[in-house]
């Protein structure tokens, strides 16, 4: 417990610097470097680390789309614009996703048996949702209404509901009568999985408060509100997501960049479900 406290300080000490300058190229700078990291995790969580010909192309991406998300934003700076900035994006996204979903396959197909299928779908289907809510964050920032304050949501939510479902299971969870998902993640609880929804809802509708008197927008509450319900379920959903990949290749941790909390994919888990669920929901609807 005290290592992770430690290291938890350590992160938050990383991640001010990051969100005080986020508007420069400090942030698609980190978020690029995680993507890296999260690449390799997840290929030696896999056993290809060493198959360059899929794992070249997902470093070449890792490194280069968050750099690229900001720089088609760079000409989208007023209102009118960043849609259809956003819309670009999200095709341009989509084509090249597709391009190398049938690259991966292709090589694949010509292995001649040397890859297993499985383990390809896997690393492709995973290193896309990891890059997706990575870059996710981005594309929150630059291309929504008040983006450079809701984007602070995505970590808010994401592991105020991560330490209140553990704070909750651990008060009212004692014994682990009712668990959650054991066959995934023994520990968690379902106690522990409501008190986080219920938590986090109030803690977005706070954030929406804090936002009015401080920033220059007006927030919707109930929309803050039902982001917080969302964000609370999604998180779980994605944090329960890399366990079973993790236990499905037989893992304790993805890494060990960060001792008590594992490594990259182990910290961020719920931060690519949130950042997605987010990004796609304020496509809809706005919070201010």
């Amino acid at each position: 417990m005290k290592q992770r406290i430690i290291t938890g300080i350590f992160l938050i000490l990383i991640m001010v610097p990051i969100i005080l300058f986020a508007q420069t190229p400090v942030l698609p700078i980190a978020i690029a470097i995680g993507s890296v990291i999260a690449v390799f995790e997840l290929s030696r969580c896999i056993g290809m680390q060493k198959a360059y010909a899929f794992i070249v192309p997902l470093y070449l991406l890792a490194a280069s789309l968050p750099i690229l998300s900001r720089f088609m934003a760079l000409g989208s700076l007023n209102a009118t614009v960043r849609p259809e900035s956003a819309k670009h994006l999200a095709q341009y996204g989509a084509i090249l996703m597709l391009v190398l979903l049938f690259y991966f396959f292709t090589v694949a197909v010509f292995s001649h048996g040397k890859y297993n299928l499985a383990d390809v779908c896997v690393l492709f289907a995973t290193a896309f949702y990891v890059l997706a809510g990575f870059n996710s964050i981005i594309i929150m920032y630059d291309n929504e209404q008040g983006g450079h304050i809701l984007y602070l949501a995505i970590f808010i939510g994401a592991w105020g509901t991560d330490a209140f479902a553990y704070f909750c299971g651990r008060l009212f969870g004692r014994g682990g009568k009712h668990k959650l998902i054991p066959d995934v993640s023994p520990k968690k609880t379902v106690e522990g999985a409501i008190g986080g929804i219920v938590l986090c809802i109030l803690t977005m509708i706070l954030f929406g408060i804090v936002c009015n008197y401080f920033t220059e927008y007006h927030s919707n509450l109930l929309m803050f509100a039902l982001g917080g319900l969302l964000i609370a379920v999604v998180s779980q959903i994605g944090d329960l997501l890399m366990s079973y990949v993790k236990r499905y290749y037989g893992i304790k941790d993805f890494g060990k960049l960060f001792p008590g909390h594992g490594g990259v994919l182990d910290r961020f888990d719920s931060i690519f479900s949130v950042a997605i669920a987010l990004m796609c929901l304020t496509t809809f609807v706005d919070f201010f």
